[in-house]
């Protein structure tokens, strides 16, 4: 299968990703990863890259497309992929319809997951992470430290990233609703959206997309 995968910051998209590239056999493509590995391989679009980060500048979509293109071009993709992150835009989807196109073949689905911009608030504003190990993650509701602001794991200070601030994430949000929500309604015209909700826990929010 040839899946996309949409929904706002928040949403659990890499957690679901992970879980459903499991389950059908196919690879686990996030924007991320594409551009950690085509920057440590110093590849040619990964320096491209590279220097438009580190002047401070949003990286073209030609760049990102061409990475995505590589990709999709490996062995493990021949017989589908989830690609979570990309496209971003509806210039991207665009690119994506041709380069399928170009090798014959379709996407299957894009999979929106909707959550209400609330609980996205309440879900990445929660977190606290720990200033000696950053992998002891806690949550203000979901699952909170014994003692307030102090890690359990080590005994270190809890703190909130600047990314996860109540500000930062609206922001977040509304680049979401202004450049990636859009591609929602260009693949619907296709026939190609199906929306669950991605509420509750994380394995029936699986379970609803596999079904779906």
């Amino acid at each position: 299968m040839r899946i996309v995968l949409v929904g706002p910051p928040g949403a659990g998209k890499g957690t679901q990703a992970a879980y459903l590239a499991e389950n059908l056999s196919i690879p686990h493509i996030s924007t991320g990863d594409l551009f950690r590995a085509n920057m440590s391989q110093g590849t040619d679009l990964g320096k491209q890259a590279r220097a438009y980060i580190d002047a401070g500048q949003l990286v073209p979509d030609e760049v990102t497309i061409g990475m995505a293109k590589d990709r999709m071009g490996q062995s493990d993709a021949v017989n589908g992929f989830l690609l979570d992150g990309f496209p971003r835009n509806v210039g991207q989807a665009e690119a994506l319809d041709v380069m399928l196109k170009d090798e014959g073949v379709k996407l299957d689905a894009v999979l929106d997951l909707e959550v209400p911009e609330d609980e996205v608030v309440k879900r990445i504003a929660g977190r606290r992470v720990c200033r000696r190990d950053s992998a002891h993650v806690f949550h203000l509701s979901y699952s909170p430290p014994k003692t307030e602001g102090v890690c359990d794991v080590c005994g270190g200070e809890l703190y909130q990233r600047h990314d996860d601030s109540e500000e930062t994430v609206r922001t977040r949000l509304e680049v979401y609703h202004t450049q990636t929500e859009p591609i929602i309604d260009y693949y619907r015209a296709q026939g190609l959206v199906v929306t669950i909700s991605a509420l509750g826990e994380v394995a029936d929010v699986t379970a609803r997309a596999m079904e779906a």
